[in-house]
């Protein structure tokens, strides 16, 4: 007998903890795969800690006693413009900012506050005035910039909170504050824990779904980390899965020559009973994670394509997104997507689209920013009122931080004209389940620097869309490392002004 074939034969000490935990592990994911019947015995009781976690909802998939109350929302489509859209030349409409087009900034708005490197200290900064006229649109008279003609349309549709600000000033800590609660990349993001607490109400696509876009031609996009959809501590299983903007939406969705869907799923049959028996020997969720990715991307097979096939959208449909529907990969089309995938029942709908970050190109890429999101966000929002849908659909439409209200360059040449990161004040807008329409919350001060009343922080807004979805925001918690993890963290307090 040679060396290897002995070894072979003595178990490694992986696999010595590996068995020994069996009981354990096993008895833990009984519960957790109940819901798919992938466990052996459902029934089966949960251990201790581990069974607090993993415990399932059999009707939903969620944790047992979720929703806490009553939903307002069933569903979630977040429009995320990385890069950090300019509240004050889009929403926070200042006169004494054009007033003071120019002039320094004063020293009393800016004191002691941290902006980004290469901003550094404020003093003696110009003030900016907003590059494009306002107005007041439809009955609720909200201040809306003539850069989005079709989100001014639907003015009285939308809920502006003006008053956020957060405790980030570089792009990928605030994005991951934003959808995570924490700017350390790691923890698990909002669609995560929807999906984790709630569970899916769909059974051929997965729950939490990401798409991505950027202006063609910008100079100044912003890469998407994995870890803005990530689960980080919790199961694999509720990460959020990223459709492609080119090719097939997911790899491998057509079979290889020669392979029919019949050989296809007694192909995945015979990987299933294999990864079922390390299941058995070693009680690793990631192996149940496994088994049930490979049945979800079998269903997906039939489900993707029949999803993106836009053939059966009347033409006036595809008008009211934009001209750029129907090229995959655009931020129209992956719009009308969400929609589509909303009336599948798919719980979180993650959009995020690139190129806001106009340190140096407000007068010209800033511009082709406001083009491609705006008749498509609008659209977004009167497709599913038109549908009914809006009134258990909960849409969100923001970035990271705003932009200064003084100038990043140099005032004499407009061209280049930019501005900073300011985490201080800036404008997002919601739409839909549970919010009062044409509401414009929040006020920051005369040059839109800092917010004076009704301020929301970041945890705040990720308290009230869990309030919206009927979660609790301080009982939807985790174990991990040794403590209770939640989204909001120790913070968060619904904005219950805005609420319907």
């Amino acid at each position: 007998m040679n060396s290897h074939e002995r070894n072979r034969l003595h178990s490694t000490r992986r696999e010595f903890f590996g068995r020994a935990a069996t009981g354990i592990g096993t008895a833990a994911l009984a519960s957790m795969l109940a819901k798919t019947g992938l466990g052996s015995n459902p029934g089966l009781a949960t251990v201790s800690s581990l069974g607090d976690n993993l415990a399932q909802n059999s009707k939903t998939g969620g944790l047992a006693g979720l929703p806490h109350f009553a939903p307002r929302a069933k569903r979630v489509i977040a429009l995320l413009q990385n890069g950090a859209p300019s509240h004050a030349d889009l929403f926070d409409w200042k006169p004494k900012l054009a007033e003071l087009h120019g002039q320094s900034v004063p020293e009393s708005y800016v004191a002691g506050k941290r902006f980004s490197t290469m901003t550094g200290k404020a003093d003696g900064k110009l003030m900016l005035a907003p590059i494009e006229p306002f107005q007041q649109r439809g009955k609720s008279g909200a201040w809306v910039s003539n850069l989005l003609p079709y989100t001014a349309a639907v003015a009285d549709e939308l809920t502006f909170v003006k008053g956020m600000h957060t405790d980030a000033v570089n792009h990928a800590p605030a994005i991951s504050f934003l959808l995570s609660g924490a700017q350390i990349p790691g923890r698990p993001s909002l669609g995560s824990w929807m999906n984790y607490g709630l569970g899916s109400e769909v059974d051929d696509l997965p729950n939490f779904i990401v798409m991505t876009s950027v202006s063609k031609g910008t100079t100044c996009g912003q890469i998407f980390y994995d870890f803005y959809w990530g689960s980080g501590f919790l199961p694999s299983t509720h990460q959020g899965i990223k459709f492609r903007g080119s090719g097939d939406p997911v790899l491998y969705l057509s079979n290889p020559d020669g392979m029919s869907r019949a050989m296809r799923r007694e192909w995945l049959n015979d990987i299933a009973q294999l990864n079922q028996k390390q299941l058995d020997d070693f009680g690793d969720p990631e192996i149940a994670t496994r088994i049930a990715q490979y049945e979800m991307a079998f269903k997906m097979q039939a489900s993707v394509p029949e999803l993106t096939d836009l053939s059966d959208e009347p033409q006036s449909i595809l008008d009211m997104y934009g001209p750029g529907v129907s090229e995959p990969g655009t931020f129209a089309h992956n719009c009308l997507l969400a929609r589509r995938l909303a009336e599948r029942g798919v719980g979180f709908t993650q959009l995020m689209h690139a190129g806001w970050d106009q340190h140096n190109s407000l007068t010209t890429e800033f511009y082709t920013q406001c083009r491609d999101t705006d008749q498509a966000s609008a659209a977004l929002v009167m497709d599913l009122k038109q549908r009914g849908m809006l009134d258990d659909t909960l849409v969100i439409w923001g970035g990271e931080f705003g932009r200064t209200p003084f100038i990043q360059g140099d005032i004499n040449n407009r061209a280049r004209w930019g501005r900073d990161h300011h985490p201080y004040a800036y404008t997002m807008w919601m739409a839909g389940a549970g919010l009062k329409p044409g509401l414009s919350f929040g006020q920051t001060d005369d040059l839109a620097m800092n917010v004076i009343d009704e301020s929301v922080h970041i945890h705040d807004l990720q308290a009230t869309i869990l309030h919206l979805l009927g979660i609790n925001h301080e009982k939807l918690t985790y174990k991990f490392q040794g403590r209770q993890f939640r989204l909001t963290d120790v913070h968060g307090e619904v904005v219950k002004q805005i609420l319907a």
